[in-house]
């Protein structure tokens, strides 16, 4: 056997081994997703939509998902996409526990208007040239 056959075949290997460990691990996590996937819990389904599910038919392969108050969608078992997991922020602490009374960090004021001006003309804007160039409001006429 030579070199470039000895290659190609130690690299189909390694293509097999991978190919199987992906398909192995991916259906370890779709067996602990359907054993989460109980009546109660929120659930978002593959097409983005958010809710709680009711219930489960596994005959029929339809799920009763409950997206607002009083409102239950039926849909197929396969479009439910994930368990949303409750997100707890931490807070940082600062020395003192209060957070925000460190002086190293920017207070912002939300009715102050921060944003970026510039003089130059908007796209199509005439600029008078006898004046300091900032852009004419075009009611006068000379």
């Amino acid at each position: 056997m030579d070199a470039p056959t000895a290659i190609m075949l130690v690299l189909l290997v390694v293509l097999i081994f991978f190919i199987f460990r992906n398909r192995r691990k991916r259906q370890n996590e779709q067996a602990e997703l359907q054993t989460k996937m109980v009546p109660g819990v929120e659930l978002m389904l593959t097409f983005g939509i958010y809710g709680t599910l009711v219930s489960i038919d596994d005959a029929e392969n339809v799920a009763e998902v409950e997206i607002a108050p009083g409102t239950i969608i039926k849909v197929h078992r396969q479009t439910l996409g994930r368990i949303v997991e409750p997100v707890v922020a931490e807070v940082p602490a600062t020395e003192t526990g209060i957070v925000g009374s460190s002086s190293d960090q920017p207070r912002y004021s939300l009715n102050k208007d921060t944003a970026i001006t510039s003089n130059e003309p908007s796209f199509g804007e005439r600029v008078d040239p006898n004046t300091d160039g900032t852009p004419s409001t075009g009611t006068d006429k000379s």
